[in-house]
């Protein structure tokens, strides 16, 4: 812990997940400034193992100032990157305008440096406040199209994350997974994952026991969206939706599908956030693709 001339009425604290108190404090700061609450995480497994947060706290305790950053291994083009990703970067309103975030953020990229991260990525709705630290913006697809028809029905079973067996099936999936695309995929990402499942109230996690395969995926209507798929092995998207017994007439797929034998059209993802990327050599996706809104951080 250390305080500054700068910030005389502030400490600045770094890995500091095991205290219970500055955990409190740091769940508070994100849920007041993005309405979202991240203190499940603690019964599903806890944070990523590799995250490390940069804070500053007041007297109080009251975390003021924060970003984390965490080992996100991902596939781009094929390619293997020890990559790192950037999340809950806040600063309280109080607080804003005294230079706390490019602190937090300088420390972030010299620990990611010191740690011999390739990359470096991030979700933002503010690109141009990453721009100047090399970071650069990189377009995301879904893919839509006709459903296949499903294959033979086979067996499955619905997942909760809150029981105890299931929540142990899943983290042994997530810990053997393969990238559900080459072109643009996490390699593993347990925590963010089993976070997710609690963000959107309409996803559902199915079990294939014969593809040994977790499957994402919400109906809007008669439109099947598979968001993700956890297995040694990606199945066709025809087997996943006759495992599911579904019978679609459109199929939204939020990942480059070239693994699940079947192509749709792709999209422009939707909204304001951008994707980013910083790394030491040129980065761009050699075909349109996003990653798995199951790998949001």
């Amino acid at each position: 812990m250390t305080t500054t001339a700068r910030y005389p009425a502030l400490t600045f604290r770094q890995d500091y997940f095991a205290d219970g108190a500055a955990w409190t404090a740091f769940v508070s700061l994100l849920q007041d400034t993005f309405g979202i609450d991240i203190d499940p995480l603690q019964r599903l497994g806890g944070p990523d193992p590799s995250c490390m947060p940069f804070g500053w706290f007041d007297a109080d305790g009251t975390l003021v100032a924060s970003l984390a950053a965490f080992a996100l291994p991902l596939t781009i083009n094929g390619r293997k990157l020890r990559a790192a990703a950037f999340q809950s970067g806040a600063v309280r309103p109080a607080w804003r305008g005294r230079g706390l975030y490019r602190d937090v953020t300088l420390k972030a990229l010299e620990w990611c440096k010191a740690e011999g991260f390739e990359a470096i990525v991030l979700y933002t709705d503010k690109p141009a406040l990453y721009e100047p630290y090399g970071f650069h913006s990189l377009p995301l697809h879904l893919y839509i199209g006709a459903a296949p028809a499903p294959r033979a029905p086979t067996v499955s079973q619905s997942l909760d994350p809150w029981q105890p067996g299931d929540l142990a099936l899943l983290q042994r999936a997530l810990r053997t997974r393969t990238p559900v695309s080459d072109c643009l995929a996490v390699c593993e990402s347990a925590a963010m994952f089993l976070i997710n499942t609690q963000f959107d109230p309409d996803v559902r996690l199915s079990w294939m026991e014969g593809e040994q395969a977790v499957i994402a995926w919400k109906m809007d209507g008669e439109r099947f969206i598979l968001l993700d798929v956890v297995a040694p092995a990606i199945p066709a998207l025809a087997a996943i939706l006759g495992g599911l017994d579904v019978q679609p007439d459109v199929a939204e797929v939020r990942f480059r599908p070239d693994k699940i034998a079947w192509s749709g059209e792709p999209q422009p993802l939707d909204g304001a956030t951008r994707f980013m990327i910083k790394a030491d050599f040129p980065v761009t996706l050699d075909t349109p693709a996003m990653l798995s809104p199951m790998a949001d951080f």
